[in-house]
């Protein structure tokens, strides 16, 4: 018996109206249990401090979040946190290198805050020894090794030594701390000296004239050529 397609439309007609009570059932279900879940539990505050192993440092920036439920939040600076729960919700602590822990709210809280101390412990993994070699297998190590082109040692620090090397380091090298104390000593002599006057010129030094010229009746000029 084949059926014609305006009795199938019509049997799909009929159906549809049941089918959308049905479908929207399905999405109207959830919404109106975790309604009823939010109103028969109650809100509670949950605040605290964390803490290291040592209860000794506060420990910042710890993941605090209730899983599947899209609340959550994080440690501040000094490892205070607060944030709303509700009763009978299991609270998950997490951070890189210690170990993960968890709180239970209880299911029947008479106030409206909890307060909470945790002090979270080192999560130490032992890895296994890893060997590093700088060639696949040894025998191109021993090839490397016998290719290799090693410098005398001697000639390197004959070059280090040449009065070039020597030259060149010296007017690099920095003012030693009786350098620059000579220094500052001379510029605070010649600071004195700006305050009461001009400095004076030797050229016009009748002194170092006379010096000067007892020098060259004393032949020192031929001694020292």
């Amino acid at each position: 018996m084949k059926l014609s397609s305006d009795s199938i439309f019509v049997k799909i007609t009929q159906l549809l109206p049941s089918v959308l009570i049905f479908a929207l059932g399905i999405l109207l279900n959830p919404a109106q249990t975790f309604a009823q879940d939010q109103q028969e539990r109650k809100v509670i505050q949950l605040s605290g401090i964390i803490l290291n192993a040592d209860s000794t440092d506060a420990v910042p920036g710890v993941n605090i979040y209730v899983p599947k439920k899209g609340r959550g939040t994080s440690s501040g600076r000094f490892g205070y946190f607060s944030m709303p729960v509700l009763e009978g919700d299991s609270v998950v602590f997490t951070f890189i290198g210690l170990k993960k822990q968890s709180f239970k709210v209880p299911d029947k809280v008479d106030n409206d805050r909890i307060s909470l101390i945790l002090t979270m412990q080192i999560d130490e993994i032992a890895l296994a020894e890893i060997e590093v070699m700088p060639y696949p297998t040894e025998e191109e190590f021993k090839k490397a090794v016998i290719a290799m082109n090693v410098v005398d040692p001697m000639s390197i620090s004959r070059s280090n030594m040449s009065p070039e090397m020597l030259l060149r380091w010296a007017e690099s090298m920095p003012a030693s701390g009786a350098e620059n104390f000579r220094y500052f000593q001379q510029g605070q002599m010649l600071q004195n000296q700006d305050l009461y006057g001009p400095r004076p010129l030797r050229i016009l030094d009748p002194f170092a004239w006379s010096q000067f010229i007892r020098s060259i009746k004393r032949g020192d000029l031929k001694n020292n050529n």
